[in-house]
C-alpha cells in the first residue's frame, strides 16, 4: 500500500509557549482561537514570543487590525501582514510559512474552521520545519470547531470600568481538561493575570 505522509505525524519533543498560567500552547503544532476576542488572544501569544509574526488574512475583508490595539500588546512593526486573494490561499500561505520555520508565530484569520486534512497538513508543516519549530494559530469565528487541532480556546470580552478583561475557556486540549478563567491585562503590555472562574465563584 502507498505510504500516506499525513497518516503518521512526527513525534518531536515539544516546547510550550506559556502565555500565562495554564494558558500554554505547544510549539510545532496548530491551535485554534475562536470567539469575539480571538485576535486579542493571538496578540497575547505574540507578546510572549520574540521576532516577526506572519499574520494572514483575506484580502476581501474590509476590517483590518487597529494599530493602536496591536500596540497594546506588541510593537506593530513586528507584524508581517499577508493578504490572501482567494480562500484556498489562506491555508496554503500558512502551510508554507510554517514549513519555512523562519518566524516563531504564524496566524491565519479564517472565515470558517478548516477541515481535517488541511489541519493535518498544517501540523505536518509546523512539526517538520526547515528552521525552528513555529507555533501556528488559526482564528475562527463563533465557537470554532476545526477538527484535529492541538487545542481550542474561546474568548469573549468581559471588561468593566477601569478593567480590561476577557472570559477565556479551554474547549479542547490533548493533554488537559476543559476549564475557564478570567484573563485580565492590568495595563498595556503588562503581564496577564489568569484567575480560575471556579475560584471567583467561591469567593463571591
Amino acid at each position: 500500500m502507498p505510504h500516506d505522509p499525513l497518516s503518521h505525524m512526527p513525534h518531536h519533543a515539544r516546547h510550550a509557549c506559556v502565555v500565562t498560567g495554564e494558558f500554554a500552547l505547544a510549539t510545532g503544532r496548530v491551535h485554534e482561537l475562536c470567539g469575539p476576542s480571538r485576535q486579542a488572544l493571538a496578540l497575547a501569544v505574540a507578546a510572549r514570543l520574540s521576532g516577526p509574526v506572519i499574520w494572514i488574512a483575506p484580502a476581501w475583508q474590509g476590517e483590518a487590525l487597529c494599530g493602536a490595539g496591536v500596540g497594546r500588546w506588541i510593537d506593530p512593526a513586528r507584524l508581517l501582514m499577508v493578504r490572501a486573494g482567494r480562500p484556498m490561499e489562506l491555508l496554503w500561505c500558512m502551510e508554507e510559512a510554517l514549513r519555512a520555520g523562519a518566524v516563531p508565530l504564524v496566524v491565519a484569520d479564517l472565515e470558517a474552521p478548516p477541515g481535517m486534512v488541511p489541519v493535518r497538513r498544517l501540523h505536518l508543516a509546523a512539526g517538520t520545519p526547515e528552521g525552528a519549530a513555529p507555533l501556528g494559530l488559526i482564528l475562527t469565528p463563533g465557537e470554532g470547531g476545526a477538527p484535529g487541532v492541538e487545542s481550542r480556546w474561546h474568548a469573549t470580552p468581559d471588561h468593566g470600568p477601569g478593567l480590561t478583561r476577557w472570559r477565556l475557556s479551554r474547549r479542547r486540549a490533548r493533554m488537559a481538561p476543559p476549564a475557564a478563567w478570567h484573563l485580565a491585562q492590568p495595563a498595556a503590555r503588562a503581564p496577564l493575570v489568569l484567575t480560575p472562574l471556579a475560584a471567583l465563584e467561591q469567593s463571591a
